[in-house]
């Protein structure tokens, strides 16, 4: 079971950050495809599953985030990816503003995942 949940999260979590690059190069491209119904919905399913399996972790493992350092990190990691992306894809007005929240929010990603691999809040520990 353990393993399963653990593959699925990474599959989850590697779809979510592509389809956000996707997305983000549509509103920099200025894209009226950020408009089809799928494209708007899909990203809150995937990420759904995402947090489902991440919960699943969490009870399978018995952890506490909040009591161990890097699940911590992950946790304010993921606060600060999503509002960049929120910023990125809905408050930014200028392809400046948004650019800058776009790269920002790919090194959050970046910095989550290396916590995750490397059981550190350290970056690239």
């Amino acid at each position: 079971m353990y393993l399963a949940l653990k593959h699925s999260h990474m599959m989850f979590a590697v779809l979510s950050v592509l389809f956000f690059i996707v997305r983000g190069g549509m509103k920099l491209a200025g894209s009226n495809l950020l408009q089809n119904k799928l494209i708007k919905v899909l990203p809150h399913v995937i990420d759904t599953f995402l947090l489902l399996t991440a919960i699943g972790l969490l009870v399978t493992l018995s952890l506490n985030p909040f009591a161990v350092s890097w699940l911590t990190a992950k946790i304010i990691g993921l606060v600060v990816y999503i509002a960049l992306g929120v910023t990125m894809m809905r408050l930014a007005r200028t392809r400046a503003t948004q650019a800058v929240a776009f790269v920002l929010a790919l090194a959050t990603f970046a910095y989550i995942m290396s916590t995750a691999f490397n059981k550190t809040p350290w970056p690239f520990g």
